[in-house]
């Protein structure tokens, strides 16, 4: 049993000299050099440029339709586009919603590269919305699209409850620049509901919250576009003063009411004339207390922000940082948390995270001020466009708060004439 066990073993061994001889190791003298290997990657530049030339072209296609043809349908196709690509094939990442945030980081700090392709999201749906309007939110932004594709039926809603939460996008707006200017979150992204949805998977909390966005899509117009969305209320600024504005019909308004029906986003408003004319001396009474109550509520807003400074601050991960050392050197745990371990891993001082955390609060009591500030003005603006009424005789378009859908085309009776005329093409 030994020789036979002895006598395997020697013709493994042979084996084994064998395989050596005949696949023996590189010579490492003799100057060889092993090639370097390299794995295919994706070209992200070339999507990004394919992404800014579609974004250009959806966008004029929008804008031809709208302004020039008056037509709806080719806004149809550029919405089913841009939620197929910028939504679900890219993942919702390609947004000029988000890109407010690196403009803002990119003004404030020297040391952020802002890439190209972020800053030409962001300043190209603005020059288009300066020339043409906000065809942008028509349907080449995939947010607006998904919730354009899903409406059916539109309730509409007080002008008092329009104008409250008309506010929240320019607040949403300012925290956003807030936040992004001291360094401590991307809160539009972070708070994004449709990305979830696009991905297919992400923060159960954000998909539930968007998938309540689409269920109320289908009852109300665009509630993310109209009480959410930052950079709608960015580009409604430039949509107001647009060189080229949509238009209902180049006819004259019959003031039929089928326009104001059919707007989802109630931007189309109605024929108001005042029965009750008020005399100089009021009018000029009620402008003066507009002009001494502005102030006081900018004040009051810069204040308030001032005050509460210090809990803003705590978004910023060096102060929270700091609290949990301060708490810990006050209370010492046994177990402690990863932040805690990897601070007193590298041998960091408290003397310089103190230091740090003081100028990080300095820089949030700055920005809170001027935060504030801008919030008191988006409430006094608020509130005198509640009391204000302007006269108007026919259907006009708020042409900031228009989305240039182009719902209201084919319900106005006077482009059914421009039709069978062959003036206008649906």
């Amino acid at each position: 049993m030994k020789k036979k066990l002895f006598i395997g073993l020697s013709l493994l061994l042979n084996g084994v000299a064998y395989a050596q001889n005949r696949f023996p190791k590189p010579d490492f003298e003799s100057g060889y050099e092993y090639p370097d290997i390299t794995y295919p990657i994706p070209n992200e530049s070339l999507w990004v440029t394919l992404d800014i030339i579609l974004l250009v072209v959806l966008m004029g296609i929008v804008a031809w339709a709208a302004l020039k043809k008056r037509t709806r349908k080719p806004i149809i196709w550029v919405s089913i586009i841009s939620v197929a690509y910028f939504g679900f094939f890219r993942s919702g990442c390609i947004c000029s919603i988000g890109s407010i945030q690196n403009i803002s980081l990119a003004l404030v700090d020297n040391s952020y590269i802002l890439p190209v392709s972020v800053l030409l999201f962001f300043i190209l749906p603005i020059v288009f919305a300066f020339l043409f309007g906000r065809v942008f939110c028509a349907g080449v932004c995939p947010f607006g699209a998904l919730q354009e594709l899903v409406n059916v039926k539109n309730y509409r809603l007080s002008k008092a409850v329009t104008t409250v939460l008309g506010m929240i996008p320019w607040i949403y707006l300012i925290f956003a620049i807030l936040y992004a200017v001291t360094r401590s979150s991307f809160i539009i992204c972070r708070f994004d509901p449709f990305i979830g949805i696009f991905r297919l998977g992400g923060d159960i909390g954000m998909i539930a919250f968007g998938t309540l966005l689409l269920i109320a899509s289908i009852f109300i117009g665009r509630p993310f576009c109209r009480f959410i969305c930052p950079y709608g209320a960015l580009l409604s600024l430039f949509s107001r003063v647009s060189i080229w504005k949509v238009e209902i019909t180049p006819k004259q308004c019959i003031n039929c009411d089928l326009c104001h029906d059919a707007c989802p986003v109630d931007a189309i408003k109605p024929p108001y004339e005042n029965k009750v004319k008020e005399s100089r001396q009021q009018g000029v009474k009620r402008v003066l207390i507009y002009f001494v109550v502005l102030p006081l509520m900018v004040i009051a807003g810069a204040f308030l922000t001032r005050s509460v400074s210090g809990e803003l601050s705590r978004a910023n991960k060096d102060v929270r940082l700091y609290d949990m050392v301060m708490e810990h050197e006050v209370n010492p745990q046994d177990v402690l948390s990863l932040e805690l371990e990897a601070f007193y891993g590298q041998g960091s001082s408290i003397e310089e995270l103190t230091e740090k955390q003081e100028a990080i609060q300095a820089e949030f009591k700055f920005y809170s001020t001027i935060a504030g500030a801008l919030i008191g003005l988006v409430v006094g603006f608020a509130l005198i466009g509640l009391s204000l009424k302007r006269t108007r005789k026919q259907y006009e378009i708020d042409h900031a708060a228009c989305v240039a859908c182009g719902r209201c085309f084919s319900y106005c009776p006077q482009n059914k004439i421009g039709i069978e005329s062959g003036n206008i093409s649906l």
